[in-house]
């Protein structure tokens, strides 16, 4: 295959033609994808075969029944999403500054620290960074971890476990597992549980995508053995109530099982392994790409990280 020469045009195309390839690849179909934005399908076919043109490559599998992405339409959908999210972060911005404030940070973080430490540091910021504007957005450390590499977010929390990402990185705050079981369970008399303890149990788990689920099906894994997930479920306060009748184990943060099964019908064990002290991350997009407001954000949240959670 002959190489060919480096391309010299410059694209041009609107962001009604991005949001367009993103809502075709969403709904697999080109009608339903102009439906979307209230195009003509005609309109809608041609500005997907105009953008496929300029690019030089096709990004949709033309199927009987619908549209299917591409390799490289995978790969460019999402440069096509950082875009859109990058147009959405200048409206909201200069709507912030019309409305007086002085900027706005978009931060994510997963459940485990929104419950344990954000409240507390973004008070702290609301004080130290008055007219800033802090756009906080629950996700799975995962998803933290995409949305930082993909620029959607400006500041990340995420489980330090799952591995660090090529981005700018210091330690922020840790937590220590419990394993929470009701009063009548065989394992409640005990002082403190070991990882075959938690492995033996039928456990109740959030979705697979959580760090703490990840952490246990590798643990699993590592021992050979197959985790008894009995249930999946959205928070903790769901584990708890499951767990207040009986019905499993739950793996939870030992601040959190403080406030979601505090009462008298479970027991809190400590699990005694090193596996049960975590460590968050504090991540964000290079300091070049942050604006005043954000770095300012970042300032006190790295201030205000310490090893233990608030009690």
């Amino acid at each position: 295959m002959t190489s060919s020469a480096p391309r010299t045009s410059r694209l041009h195309f609107d962001l009604t033609t991005i949001q367009l390839f993103i809502a075709v690849s969403d709904q697999g179909s080109i009608t339903r994808g102009a439906e979307r934005l209230h195009l003509a399908a005609a309109a809608a076919s041609r500005r997907i075969l105009e953008l496929e043109s300029q690019l030089g490559v096709s990004l949709f599998e033309r199927l009987p029944h619908g549209m299917a992405l591409t390799e490289a339409g995978r790969a460019l959908l999402a440069h096509a999403r950082g875009i859109t999210h990058t147009v959405q972060r200048m409206q909201d911005d200069a709507a912030s500054f019309v409305g007086g404030d002085l900027g706005v940070v978009r931060v994510a973080a997963p459940k485990s620290a929104v419950i344990q430490f954000l409240p507390f540091d973004i008070q702290r910021c609301a004080t130290a960074c008055p007219g800033v504007r802090i756009d906080l957005q629950e996700m799975n450390s995962e998803e933290v971890q995409q949305s930082l590499r993909r620029g959607t977010v400006d500041i990340g929390i995420y489980e330090g476990s799952l591995g660090m990402i090529d981005l700018p990185t210091a330690p922020y705050r840790s937590d220590r597992l419990v394993l929470v079981v009701a009063r009548g369970h065989a394992l409640a008399k005990r002082k403190q549980v070991t990882t075959e303890d938690v492995l033996d149990c039928d456990l109740i788990v959030l979705g697979e995508s959580s760090a703490i689920s990840i952490g246990l099906e590798r643990l699993a894994e590592e021992a050979g053995r197959v985790l008894h997930m009995r249930m999946r479920v959205g928070g903790f306060d769901s584990i708890a109530a499951l767990v207040a009748q009986n019905l499993g184990g739950g793996v939870m943060p030992e601040a959190i099982a403080r406030e979601v099964a505090g009462g008298s019908r479970f027991v809190r064990l400590p699990i005694a392994e090193t596996w049960a002290q975590r460590q968050f991350v504090l991540c964000h997009r290079p300091h070049g790409a942050l604006s005043s407001a954000a770095l300012s954000v970042l300032e006190v949240l790295a201030q205000n990280a310490k090893p233990e959670s608030p009690k």
